[in-house]
């Protein structure tokens, strides 16, 4: 800064992007120079001025008159800035991964099983109907342009639905059964919401200069999901009432930085802060993350867990009691009877769903008192946080750090030759290996088999059936770099983030499910090194279909393919039942996860309107649309069934004409000159858009007429439309009839303008 004066003093322009702009605006202006904090400049300064943007630049530079000056220069370092995509949003739904025997439920008729499409003409007007089978051998034929009353069925994994009956009130009951229990659990939400609402909790002052020293030296430059939950973690705080926040992503997204941002809040406004975590080893793992990003601060952390001793423990314990410790790490132990705080302020609980019963009650309680933070990896689905909107505050983070390389995964038979190389190509250079054998009574047998294979390594052994303590001293080890190879059960800690293992290989593959593949795959390439896992299958065995085909669904599986969000649903239902309770499983299972959603939606929102709005039908029934045209996406046209039933479904969702013509760019961008069959479609598609506007209930074709039907309560101006539409149209009090004859070809012109006319009206 003392240069930048300097040069301004021999009327040089200075230009200076940074991270800190605001802050560096601030030490300006202690010197007499007025530089505000810009987002962008358009032309360079003034000679003899300055001009401050916030941002980020490599490094400076000097031309003629000007100079750039960077964080690089100012603090010695910049941010590394993570490269990332924005992923495309899941379309809910996902109706083109639908194949032949798939599970679906319809809205008004229930669980059926997909059985394709097939092509029917009725009079001159031929379309595509999707097949769908029912109890007792029933067939429904659903019209494509009625995709979106159809969702896939996803319920509880390994549970096969019983397909619904036609013609009964058997899935009008099973309906109603579960919009009874969404409703009960929507108003044991809201009672917990409203109590928190009630009970004056402590407000945190706005953010010290502190604050924002420690937030500019993360190495990093924050993902827009963690800068947006760290704000609403702020405002969160600022408010009188006690926090209950949310906050889910992926292990390595960020969420323990923006943990740590919210608890050095806390310590700012002289509060305690306890971090409660699951295990010994993630205590450990978080101590020094806090304590490497807040050593520069004045503030004391610990860790209080049976890795410490009984001394150690009590020294501890005293130190929460006076004060003198700010912020503490710890497992459950942190909630024992001698565990006393002086002033606690904020909790952050890392995975909540893996306390015990009695800890959760403890927790539940703790709610009401103070400022609570919970983290969480399992996913929570964008639908079930939408549905919860307005009674439990979340912060989904789903931007992934800086591009990793995509992990490099093999198949094959077991193959010691192999295993010996994978092995040795990780550990030459640093690495570290997770094998994983399922089989307890077999492991040791397994491990001792490694150890012969690379005696040069350090192999220990991990399972669910030791002693809490030895397998969290193993863990603790492994983590810390002291093992080279872990052999263990499918346990490996799904919380754990150790970016020095980056090989896995899995024994006997084929016996594990997709998700626990998809699992146990992503515990490696959390670092910037390539990653390599290996599925091993029993030498000259035999795969079941089933075992084959997740096999190459992992191999395939980018990371948005089908597969992997088949997996995710496993991992997000889970995630559901962590967050809904147990109990709420069974009625998933009943109607399906994405309709349990949208009906634990319309509780939430009927209890906040003060339980005035009726009971109504889940969505507004689209008008039923039946015009004399051959309206489809021809095979010749577009043969990958796939892609069709994405853009039937796509089309469904349209709710503007603009939408409409913005489709038929896209369509003809992509697959070249529409034939007349799409754009009939594209037509009916408008047809129903604008009769929906108008209140119109369907547009049916009967003796060479459309017919138009009003909705229930919906009436006609007669008069006006006939004059307005001339000979050819003919209205009565709940209905309107256009003559195809007398119209000619311009009928359907007039279809739209009458459609038009009665939507004004």
């Amino acid at each position: 800064l003392k240069d930048a004066k300097e040069l301004v003093a021999k009327r040089r322009r200075i230009i200076i992007v940074s991270h800190r702009a605001r802050r560096l605006s601030e030490l300006l202006e202690e010197q007499d120079i007025i530089a505000p904090p810009l987002s962008e400049i358009e032309k360079p300064p003034p000679p003899g001025s300055i001009a401050l943007v916030q941002g980020s630049l490599a490094q400076g530079w000097v031309m003629d008159s000007a100079t750039l000056f960077t964080d690089a220069e100012l603090f010695g370092f910049t941010k590394k800035r993570r490269r990332v995509k924005r992923r495309p949003l899941r379309q809910a739904g996902f109706l083109s991964e639908l194949s032949v025997g798939d599970y679906v439920v319809h809205i008004e008729h229930g669980i059926a099983r997909f059985a394709g499409t097939t092509m029917m003409a009725i009079g001159e007007a031929e379309r595509e109907y999707l097949v769908l089978e029912y109890a007792a051998g029933d067939r429904l034929y659903m019209p494509s342009d009625q995709v979106d009353r159809v969702g896939r069925y996803i319920g509880p994994s390994g549970q096969r639905p019983a397909l619904s009956r036609l013609g009964t009130q058997e899935w009008a009951r099973a309906k109603q059964r579960v919009r009874e229990a969404a409703g009960d659990l929507a108003k044991e939400l809201l009672a917990l919401y409203a109590a928190r609402e009630v009970i004056p909790g402590f407000a945190f002052s706005a953010d010290t200069t502190w604050q924002e020293d420690l937030e500019a030296s993360f190495p990093y430059v924050e993902t827009p999901d963690q800068i947006e939950a760290v704000l609403k973690i702020k405002e969160d705080m600022e408010e009188a009432k006690s926090m209950d926040r949310l906050v889910c992503g992926d292990v390595g997204y960020g969420k323990t930085e923006v943990a740590l941002r919210a608890a050095f809040k806390a310590v700012m406004d002289g509060a305690q802060v306890a971090v409660l975590v699951p295990t010994t080893v993630l205590a450990q793992q978080h101590f020094q993350t806090f304590n490497e990003r807040l050593s520069a601060f004045p503030l004391k952390v610990e860790v209080l867990s049976r890795f410490r001793s009984e001394k150690e423990q009590q020294e501890i314990i005293e130190g929460l009691k006076k004060g003198t410790i700010d912020i503490c790490i710890g497992t459950h132990r942190l909630l024992q009877k001698d565990v006393s705080f002086k002033n606690l302020g904020l909790v952050v609980i890392d995975e909540e769903q893996r306390f015990g019963v009695t800890h959760k009650e403890h927790l539940k309680q703790m709610r009401k008192e103070v400022d609570v933070l919970t983290l969480t990896a399992t996913p929570i689905p964008r639908t079930l946080h939408m549905s919860l909107a307005g009674v439990r505050d979340m912060s989904t983070m789903e931007t992934p750090p800086e591009e990793r390389l995509p992990i490099k995964t093999y198949g094959a038979e077991y193959d010691e030759r192999l295993i010996r190389e994978a092995i040795l190509r990780e550990l030459d250079r640093g690495g570290q290996v997770f094998f994983v054998h399922n089989r307890v009574e077999s492991i040791y047998k397994i491990a001792a088999k490694l150890m012969e294979l690379v005696p040069e390594a350090e192999i220990a052994i991990g399972h669910g059936q030791m002693p809490e303590e030895q397998l969290e001293s193993i863990m603790l080890d492994f983590t810390q770099g002291r093992i080279d190879i872990l052999v263990s059960t499918t346990i490996i800690e799904s919380g754990l983030d150790i970016p020095n293992v980056n090989t896995i290989i899995v024994n006997e593959a084929d016996r594990l499910g997709l998700a626990q593949l998809y699992q146990l795959r992503g515990r490696v390439g959390r670092g910037t090194n390539r990653a390599y896992a290996y599925f091993l299958y029993g030498k000259g065995k035999r795969l079941t279909p089933q075992a084959q085909r997740r096999l190459e669904t992992i191999f395939e599986a980018s990371e948005l393919g089908a597969g992997f969000r088949i997996a995710m649903r496993d991992l997000e239902i889970r995630g559901a039942g962590n967050l809904l309770g147990a109990e709420q499983s069974g009625h998933i299972g009943a109607v399906g996860f994405d309709l349990y959603c949208r009906l634990l939606a319309e509780a939430v929102e009927e209890l906040r309107a003060g339980g005035l709005a009726k009971e109504r039908a889940l969505a507004p029934q689209p008008p039923t649309i039946d015009l004399p045209l051959s309206a489809r996406i021809p095979e010749e046209y577009i043969s990958d069934l796939d892609t069709r039933l994405t853009l039937y479904q796509r089309l469904a969702k349209l709710s503007s004409t603009k939408q409409v013509d913005e489709m038929a760019e896209e369509l003809g961008d992509r697959f070249g000159p529409m034939p007349q069959k799409v754009r009939n479609l594209l037509y009916a598609v408008r047809v129903k858009i604008l009769a929906l506007d108008a209140g119109v209930e369907s547009v049916t074709t009967e003796d060479g007429q459309v017919v138009l039907k009003m909705a229930e309560g919906k009436k006609i101006d007669k008069a006006l439309l006939e004059r307005a539409l001339g000979d050819g149209v003919k209205a009565g009090t709940n209905q309107v009839r256009l003559n195809i004859k007398r119209l000619g070809p311009r009928w359907q012109e007039t279809l739209f303008r009458t459609l038009d006319a009665m939507a004004k009206d």
